[in-house]
């Protein structure tokens, strides 16, 4: 049942962690703050220093999540479907947190729920491609 769970959903949920640790909680107006300050910088081999934010990180975090949705998607069993409706229901959760929650107005969010649009349509496209691969044609005498 663990293949079912869209995975995406553990980004979105550690920013819903962070906004509720805002002071106002998901009415906040500082989270575009919170998600640009540096948790670390790295000094790279130009000499120049590169900052780290938790957007930052929890964007790459999202990208490798995004990249093993996708290939969880490229498999036919039964419950890829059930996957692709959660996906869709986290999608749909996500829109309206970032319309019409202050704290979800950021670009870290926003891309973040494109990140989720983005393993809906892969699903969905992948299992319709594949359905139509399985699809028998025998008996024709094309």
């Amino acid at each position: 049942m663990f293949a079912a769970f869209p995975l995406l959903a553990l980004p979105v949920l550690v920013y819903n962690l962070v906004a509720l640790t805002l002071t106002g909680g998901f009415s906040a107006v500082d989270a575009p703050a919170r998600m640009a300050e540096a948790l670390f910088t790295i000094r790279m081999a130009s000499n120049i220093d590169w900052s780290v934010s938790l957007g930052d990180l929890l964007l790459a975090a999202a990208l490798v999540v995004l990249f093993i949705e996708l290939l969880k998607s490229t498999t036919s069993r039964g419950v890829a479907i059930i996957n692709h409706a959660l996906s869709m229901i986290l999608f749909i959760i996500c829109l309206v947190q970032f319309l019409l929650a202050p704290a979800f107005a950021t670009s870290t969010y926003f891309l973040i729920t494109v990140m989720v649009l983005l393993d809906v349509l892969a699903g969905f496209i992948v299992t319709i491609v594949a359905a139509r691969r399985d699809i028998d044609f025998s008996g024709g005498d094309a």
